[in-house]
């Protein structure tokens, strides 16, 4: 049998969740199948904490790699060629398949794993004529062995059925499979931080909805539309989205017309804090994500922190609340959000900035500047303006 190449994706956590494990397999094949389906035919299967992707056709295995690595659940995938499970099989893959790859390499080992026992030579012996065809592959241009740090490594797997060799893993999205942790709310800005506090959620399992806030025409549509693009970035590692957008202006004016300047963003968060929390019961999400990060802003001290929260009657969610913003940019880029997010469109918090926002306020003061507002009758009324829209990749 001549070899034939696979996509090998390696589980991360996953492997860890005995009894239950066959749901969250269940769910990881779902996705694979789901982002797979657009590219062409798959067979999609999982053994031995392994998910086996086949095609007829390798240009699609080809387009299938950037598609894996941003499926949640998977830490790691490569390109791997399937042969008969003996060693001139083997040696003969790694030759011709494998020996290529690692030149231009300062260092590589080979390493075998032998799910099989019954295969005639234990994993050490297998590594090392493994090792042994590269050098005498490669002659001179063979890499350097280094078993400890090597820059490359030349794996074998003896599987029930087949072995498989390949090398040059990927890395994969991590996390758990999407959809395994119940469904949020994010509320999601056109800054930075909010897509990856919602990346960071759906990395976990949780299915994620958004709900923007909006201030027209002290906000553009451009605005709101760059909101929308960043959940559309999002649904590259998720599916579909439900994403709500709320009107805030009305709420905005009355409290500039009425209420003590420092606290505008306290009370600003405390109203889309209550509206955040009906929109999540309607689409019977469990939680609320934001991504505040303690200490960044005025509204993000523990004091405001606490002022926010007492109004929430749902776990509120803060992915990033311990990250540092050069953490969060880095994550921003490398899931594509960040150019978006720099895109200098106000958004609803920042059109209504106070000049010296108050950095610890007490119940006491925020209670009695919300006391100068109808509230429950201006959220009443922002809410039954609420617009929904779905949302895709």
């Amino acid at each position: 049998m001549t070899e034939k190449r696979s996509i090998l994706l390696k589980y991360g956590e996953l492997i860890l969740k005995g009894d239950n494990k066959s749901y969250f397999d269940a769910q990881l094949l779902r996705q694979i199948r789901k982002k797979l389906k657009p590219l062409g035919e798959f067979r999609v299967f999982t053994s031995q904490s392994t998910v086996f992707v086949e095609s007829e056709d390798d240009g699609a295995l080809e387009a299938a790699l950037p598609v894996l690595q941003r499926v949640f659940g998977i830490v790691s995938l490569s390109i791997a060629w399937r042969v008969e499970k003996n060693m001139d099989a083997i040696l003969e893959a790694v030759e011709k398949k494998i020996a290529p790859q690692l030149v231009g390499a300062r260092s590589f080992k080979a390493d075998a794993r032998r799910s099989d026992k019954k295969f005639p030579l234990k994993s050490p012996e297998i590594a090392r004529e493994v090792g042994a065809r590269v050098l005498s592959t490669l002659g001179g241009r063979a890499p350097k062995v280094d078993v400890h740090h090597p820059q490359e490594t030349c794996w074998v797997e003896i599987r029930e059925d087949f072995a498989y060799v390949h090398a040059k893993k990927l890395p994969g999205a991590g996390g758990m499979p999407y959809g395994t942790g119940g469904r949020c709310l994010l509320m999601l800005s056109g800054g930075i931080d909010s897509p990856v506090a919602g990346w960071r959620m759906a990395k976990r399992g949780a299915f994620v909805d958004a709900l923007h806030f909006e201030s027209f025409p002290y906000t553009s549509e451009r605005a709101k539309e760059k909101v929308m693009d960043l959940a559309r970035k999002l649904c590259a590692y998720t599916e579909t989205m439900n994403f709500a957008s709320i009107r805030m202006t009305d709420i905005q004016l009355r409290m500039q017309e009425v209420c003590r300047e420092e606290l505008f963003t306290i009370l600003l968060r405390r109203s889309m804090m209550r509206l955040a929390c009906r929109v999540a019961r309607r689409q019977a999400c469990g939680a609320i994500v934001t991504g505040e990060s303690l200490g960044q802003v005025a509204s993000q001290t523990m004091a405001a922190l606490a002022t926010t929260d007492a109004v929430a009657d749902l776990p509120v969610f803060r992915p990033l609340i311990g990250m540092d913003k050069e953490e969060i940019v880095a994550t921003s880029r490398a899931i594509d959000c960040f150019e978006t997010s720099i895109l200098p469109f106000e958004d609803c918090c920042t059109v209504f900035t106070p000049r010296h926002p108050k950095l610890n306020p007490t119940m006491e003061e925020v209670l009695e500047e919300e006391a100068k507002l109808p509230m429950a009758e201006l959220e009443d009324e922002a809410f039954r303006a609420i617009e929904f829209v779905r949302i895709d990749k």
